[in-house]
């Protein structure tokens, strides 16, 4: 485990990182979970072992600081997430992303140019405003002092269940509520115009279940490479992680087993 201070106040970010060879590899989570937990097996696969890789929790998520002061903004998360990669001497990396994780990452790579080398974006929110049915629309329809002291995050808990819920008790509920109204909020510009004014290699993964990706048309013309997961909801990495590996991995992968 490593850490990196992302406030002046010194609080710390923190990774887990496999030493390997290459392009690092650095994964990051959505809302409410933890890297490792959604992409150790990924690391793992015949594929992508060998590989360095860090799995980065975001400020208040996971192993790293939950400072009360800070605003938990997607470009703070960004800014934090910058920290690492500077720190671990893991410029030019490839961000391996999912849901707010893809928000953070598109912002990073807008805001710090030469950090990042290629995005592979597993649902990442690109736009303000998500459907109410989405897990930080949910989130932000409390007030902070009621999701933090009065049931909200406990309700939450109940709602969501399962395997979310077991990371998302992890998160510091103000943190959790904070990122979650910015996520909704967005960025300006937004980040689907950061992401389409991007000139490196992007991959934007939909799973199926989700229905059709918004705007797919444009992202396709700016040259994303939009691709849709079979039998894949949301969490593409445990619904169908052998294409998600494949999305990672990259062309070559892709090709040779296809071959086979």
């Amino acid at each position: 485990m490593r850490a990196a201070e992302f406030t002046p106040g010194g609080a710390r970010i923190r990774w887990v990182e496999a030493r390997g060879e290459g392009t690092p590899l650095v994964y990051v989570h959505g809302l409410g979970a933890a890297s490792t937990v959604y992409h150790a097996h990924i690391a793992a696969h015949p594929a992508l072992r060998g590989r360095r890789s860090l799995f980065v929790d975001l400020p208040g998520h996971g192993i790293s600081d939950r400072p009360a002061d800070f605003a938990y903004t997607l470009e703070d998360h960004a800014d934090a997430l910058a920290a690492v990669l500077r720190a671990a001497g893991a410029e030019g990396a490839e961000l391996v992303a999912h849901s707010m994780g893809g928000a953070v990452a598109v912002v990073l790579a807008h805001r710090w140019p030469g950090l990042v080398s290629r995005l592979v974006l597993t649902e990442a929110n690109l736009d303000p405003d998500p459907p109410v049915t989405a897990g930080s629309s949910g989130i932000a329809a409390y007030s902070e002092e009621t999701f933090v002291r009065g049931g909200g995050f406990e309700e939450t808990l109940e709602r969501v269940g399962g395997e979310w819920a077991s990371t998302m008790r992890l998160a510091d509920p103000a943190a959790l509520h904070r990122s979650a109204t910015c996520l909704v909020r967005g960025t300006r510009p937004t980040m689907r115009a950061m992401l389409l004014g991007l000139d490196i290699p992007r991959t934007y993964l939909q799973g199926e279940l989700s229905g059709e990706l918004p705007g797919r048309d444009e992202l396709v013309a700016a040259g994303v490479m939009v691709e849709t997961v079979p039998g894949a909801g949301h969490v593409v990495m445990f619904d169908n992680p052998d294409a998600f590996v494949a999305a990672v991995a990259g062309p070559e992968f892709a090709a040779s087993a296809g071959g086979r």
